[in-house]
Parts: structure tokens; C-alpha cells; sequence
């Protein structure tokens, strides 16, 4: 079985962060681990508050999963501080783990924060030469890439002026633009188009990390990039198409709908 590991913030509500991803790896046949960086207090409508775990500690819990299992791939989701950033680019750069995609979590589904503005720099100078794949939306790519995306032109250039800040692959999910969810994907030679009809749904809590968290689990099962973004780009539909209405806000998406609905392949003896 491939081995899939997250490092990001928990999410107690469920719907996106840390549980999110480990559903997103079960739901891909892949075995899931995690180190925590951050324990987020957020439900579906609000971020309550945020208690960041001590780099050491971060540290101690990448040491402790690469010096016993192998490790197919590594998802990488929020990173809300410079020393949470330093001690993780520390680690991936002492063990070199193949397939590292990065969710530049930036902000909650509701719009609250998650990573400090200040982090920024850290992020471009540190983070990003240790992706892979980056997949930042069109808020975050804006950010990163200093500019205004208002058309696929500029999803390109954004994803351009990214890759050559040194990450391997930028995947620019358009899904806060209006019209069909197009995602853009750059490889530093050619471009990509991903592109699925818009689903009418506020239910939409944890997208970004499941994307990320498929696109991951592909990899680690053998799947070339652009192959891992097409395939975890219909699973994140399909889990969107079903989202649940949980929860007074934004509700989670739906990582195990077909399962669900086939039920498990349970062999007779």
C-alpha cells in the first residue's frame, strides 16, 4: 500500500485541514499519516481561534514518520507562521521525500485567516522551492505572484511568475472566479486546462485541501502530474456535486460519496 502523509492544521469541525486530507488518502486506497502544525478552532461559518504547534515538536513528528515508513508523497497544507515554514522546508530538505504537493492555505473557506500576512516572503523563499506542485487559488496566486487575475491569460502568466520562484509544477485553481471551474496547470514548458461546469453550492468547506490531498494520493499511485490533476479533478467534483449541508455556513464536501454508494467489496470466505 503507498504511504501519504499531510502536514497541516486540524480542523476539529471535520470538513477540511488534517481530516480532510486523511479522508481525501482513504478515499484513494492510500495509507494516511499526519503531522499536526496547527490546531485551528473553526466550524463552518467562523475561525474561532488558532494554537500553533512548537517547530521542534513539528519537527519531532516529520522524524518521527520518516525514520520508520516510507513515504510516497507528502501534502503540504497550512503553514501560518515563518518558524512553522523554516522547520518543515528543514525536514523535506533532510529527507528529500518524492511527490510534495503544497496548498499555500491562506484563508478559511469564510474568509478568515490562517496564515499570518507576514509570512508571505517566508513562504516564496523557503516553501516554494520545495513543491513539486503548488496549488494556490486565484486570492493566494494574486498574492504570491503580485498580481490582478481577471481572465485565463492571467492565470497563466500568475502560474509562469510562480514556477520560476522554483516550485517544479503551479496548478492556478480558478474555482473564485465566475463562469466553469477552470484550473490552469504549468510545468515550466506548457500549459494545461482543466476545466469542469461551475456546481451551484455554498457547501464547499475543505476544496482546496482535498484537491491537493488527491492530486497527492494520485502520485504516490504512479499517476504523471497532469494525469493526478485530471483524475483528482473529478473526484473533488464529484465530492463538491455531493456536498453536505452540515453546519450553519460554508458545509464539508462529501470525500467518500462513492463509497457510499457501492458500499465496500467485502469478500465471501
Amino acid at each position: 500500500m503507498k504511504k501519504v502523509l499531510s502536514i497541516a492544521g486540524s480542523d476539529c469541525s471535520g470538513g477540511a485541514g488534517i481530516q480532510a486530507d486523511l479522508k481525501t488518502f482513504s478515499a484513494h486506497g492510500v495509507f494516511g499519516m499526519s503531522v499536526i502544525v496547527s490546531v485551528v478552532a473553526e466550524n463552518t461559518s467562523r475561525v474561532i481561534d488558532i494554537q500553533d504547534i512548537a517547530p521542534d515538536m513539528i519537527e519531532k513528528q516529520i522524524d518521527a514518520v520518516f525514520e520508520d515508513i516510507e513515504v510516497d508523497a507528502v501534502k503540504i497544507g497550512m503553514l501560518s507562521t515563518p518558524r512553522c515554514m523554516e522547520a518543515v522546508a528543514r525536514k523535506l530538505a533532510q529527507y528529500k521525500p518524492q511527490n510534495v504537493v503544497i496548498d499555500p492555505v491562506m484563508y478559511a473557506k469564510n474568509g478568515c485567516p490562517l496564515m499570518n500576512p507576514d509570512s508571505i516572503d517566508t513562504l516564496i523563499e523557503v516553501v516554494l522551492p520545495c513543491a513539486d506542485l503548488l496549488t494556490p487559488n486565484i486570492p493566494e496566486a494574486e498574492k504570491i505572484a503580485n498580481i490582478s487575475i481577471n481572465s485565463t491569460k492571467d492565470m497563466e502568466e500568475a502560474a509562469k511568475l510562480i514556477h520560476q520562484m522554483g516550485c517544479r509544477n503551479v496548478l492556478v485553481k480558478g474555482g473564485h472566479a465566475v463562469g466553469d471551474a477552470l484550473d490552469v496547470l504549468y510545468d515550466g514548458k506548457k500549459y494545461y486546462h482543466f476545466e469542469t461546469k461551475r456546481i451551484n453550492t455554498k457547501n464547499t468547506h475543505g476544496t482546496g485541501c482535498t484537491f491537493s490531498s488527491s492530486i497527492a494520493s494520485n502520485l504516490a499511485l504512479g499517476m504523471d502530474m497532469p494525469n493526478a490533476v485530471e483524475q483528482a479533478k473529478k473526484y473533488v467534483t464529484t465530492a463538491i456535486e455531493h456536498s453536505l449541508n452540515i453546519g450553519k455556513g460554508n458545509g464539508p464536501t462529501h470525500h467518500f460519496y462513492d463509497l457510499y454508494q457501492n458500499g465496500l467489496r467485502i469478500k465471501a470466505n
